[in-house]
């Protein structure tokens, strides 16, 4: 597939051989469709294709994307993965494809994800599994799984993502991707999501380089930058600033790490120390309770999908038709819900209090998961739910407290299992600072480069 339009570029380079005129908007639209049926029947990433709409114009005109399918596009159903929401075509993009779109962006397809985005392996009764390009058969994490299987084989440059509890650093980990997940507030959402008691999701992207990620920032934030927070950018290189990381080992309520993800944590961490940085091992400062309060807020958003739906993604919800991992979150809200006032209030606190994670550093180190990324059906629909329960707790520890601090964190392919699949490391910093994130990115892109498309194994 090198041979064609995209060849193995990145975003960056490809709008530079647009500028040259060496390839068209077109020529490159029509090579991601040609790299997409070459590659899907065997990762399973598309719930279906986008028309192309004419011109498009912005700065990053012309790029192919994916866009997941929790997000609407005019005149395509969005189905989150479920049997239990209606396949009627919605009628108007939602805010954020809307921004995303006025960026260039040519999407050819909507991507997978598991149900409503509840669990971190892309795998549903209604879809299938959707493969790991690296080796299929394994998951490629979640939810925003299918956007990172397009991305990792080369069909598209850089694709949308979202992030709710490690959603974009969990399948980046997985795929040997670039995922940034920005600060609460830097990239527009739905106005729905701040009637939430805690605004968990956040927009972002999944990319093969640190450059890619860093324009999208930094074109999102021309297009809509929110005056609370410090700008990000343009970060175009490392920074000679030397920085004070706190290395943690452990994931929340203690849970183990295996071997491999260790070594990739050690590695990087004896990396940063050779750059000049002072690296220090800390404890994880969440208690228990965190990971308690958080499942329960997990498990009552499950029930409200479930059984408010309908107000959700309105006329011809259904949900008897969910899945039982949905249905077995929804029975544990039940059976804790007097339990949930102070979840939320404890959590609410971690939200505008100053995140203790860097009460001592400039950024911290950690896994992004507990274990690489599993075999397809070990985290999928059919797995009872209490074991599916226990299995995403040891596997996803690390990426939820994030998204209730507001903290931006970013995930780079730094490691490797033995069988050469892909292990991320996750640098999380202080609210706010992605371009110090990004700056320190760079510095370990170039110092441990890493392999940018997937060999299909």
């Amino acid at each position: 597939m090198a041979d064609d339009a995209l060849g193995t570029d990145d975003a960056v380079g490809l709008l530079l051989r647009l500028k040259s005129r060496e390839v068209s908007a077109a020529e490159l639209r029509a090579a991601a469709r040609a790299r997409l049926v070459e590659v899907n029947p065997r990762l399973n990433a598309v719930v279906c294709e986008v028309a192309d709409e004419g011109d498009f114009t912005g700065p990053f005109a012309g790029i192919p994307t994916v866009i997941k399918d929790n997000e609407d596009i005019a005149g395509y159903a969005t189905l989150q993965g479920s049997w239990a929401v209606s396949d009627r075509p919605v009628e108007a993009d939602s805010t954020f494809v809307t921004q995303f779109r006025s960026l260039g962006f040519a999407p050819i397809a909507k991507t997978t994800l598991p149900e409503f985005g509840l669990t971190a392996s892309t795998e549903t009764s209604r879809f299938g599994a959707t493969r790991n390009p690296w080796n299929t058969d394994y998951s490629v994490g979640g939810s925003s799984g299918g956007s990172a299987a397009l991305v990792a084989a080369g069909v598209v440059p850089i694709g949308h993502a979202n992030d709710g509890g490690g959603s974009i650093r969990i399948p980046a980990a997985a795929s040997g991707l670039v995922g940034l997940k920005p600060t609460r507030g830097r990239i527009v959402d739905s106005p729905d999501l701040d009637k939430l008691p805690i605004k968990l999701p956040v927009q972002g992207v999944l990319t093969r380089s640190v450059r890619d990620t860093a324009l999208y920032f930094a074109q999102a934030e021309k297009a809509y930058a929110n005056p609370d927070l410090p700008p990000i950018g343009l970060v175009e290189s490392p920074s000679s600033e030397r920085l004070r990381i706190g290395m943690i080992r452990g994931g929340i309520r203690g849970l183990a790490v295996d071997s491999e993800t260790t070594s990739a944590l050690m590695s990087t961490a004896l990396l940063l120390g050779r750059m000049g940085h002072h690296v220090d091992e800390t404890a994880m400062p969440f208690a228990d309770k965190f990971g308690n309060d958080f499942l329960r807020y997990w498990a009552m958003l499950s029930f409200t999908l479930r059984y408010g739906g309908s107000r959700v993604f309105g006329q011809g919800f259904d949900g008897t038709k969910t899945e039982q991992f949905t249905k077995g979150l929804a029975r544990m809200f039940t059976s804790q819900a007097e339990r949930m006032p102070l979840s939320i209030r404890r959590l609410r606190k971690a939200a505008t209090d100053p995140d203790p994670m860097f009460e001592n550093f400039d950024l911290v180190l950690t896994p992004v998961t507990g274990y690489p990324a599993p075999e397809i059906g070990y985290l999928g629909p059919d797995v009872d739910f209490r074991t599916h329960i226990v299995r995403l707790l040891q596997f996803s520890s690390f990426t939820p407290p994030q998204n209730v601090t507001g903290s931006p964190g970013i995930s780079l392919p730094l490691g490797r299992t033995r069988d050469g699949r892909p292990i991320g490391v996750q640098l999380s910093a202080p609210r706010g600072q992605e371009a110090r994130l990004l700056h320190v990115a760079y510095e370990l892109e170039a110092a441990a480069p890493w392999q940018t498309h997937a060999t299909m194994a």
